[in-house]
């Protein structure tokens, strides 16, 4: 159902003072939630060199060695062919190893390299990212309230994206400062 710009313009205006304050509030609060993913995603690329999705997926094969891929797309929640591109670059850093341990060549289990290992050490807690953590640690009853609650969010947005639902979350990090250019005596430079 599509809302022409005049019932959008009336139905932000018809809402009671409280109800705005409110949506302040939840506002402020996704963009604290938003600013710690950032920063921390920020560090782990700093620290560790690799993005918090990366290490997200570093920490499973860490937890369960010999994990299938369709096993870590499931514990990741996310599609076999976005952890296949995440081991392919974690493949190519070299900080995992793929083996066939069947005499299924399909079969294909992935571990941690000695350098992946190292890396999952310097990662400060949580590895798997601190919305996930947070969210893996409340209980099912918050977990039901946010869920439906969201739901009436995503539906007020209209997004049809169920896609999305199954990649990891990327929030760019924060912007690095700006080098100023060198003068270098050119008006132009």
């Amino acid at each position: 159902m599509k809302r022409n710009s005049k019932e959008t313009v009336r139905s932000e205006t018809d809402h009671a003072p409280d109800s705005r304050a409110w949506a302040y509030e939840v506002l402020k609060r996704f963009r604290l939630i938003f600013k710690a993913v950032q920063q921390h995603s920020q560090w782990v690329e700093t620290r560790c060199g690799v993005t918090s999705a990366q290490l997200w997926a570093m920490w499973e094969l860490w937890r369960s060695p010999g994990l299938r891929v369709t096993e870590l797309a499931e514990a990741m929640s996310i599609h076999h062919s976005t952890a296949s591109n995440l081991l392919d670059k974690l493949a190519r850093k070299g900080l995992i190893r793929r083996e066939r341990v069947s005499e299924d060549q399909r079969v294909v289990t992935v571990t941690l390299t000695q350098e992946g290992l190292d890396r999952i050490q310097q990662a400060r807690a949580p590895a798997q990212g601190i919305l996930q953590h947070a969210l893996f640690r409340l209980s099912e009853t918050v977990l039901q309230s946010l869920a439906h609650d969201l739901d009436a969010l995503v539906q007020e947005m209209a997004i049809k994206d169920d896609e999305a639902t199954m990649q990891p979350l990327i929030i760019n990090p924060l912007p690095k400062p700006r080098r100023s250019a060198k003068k270098t005596g050119n008006p132009r430079a």
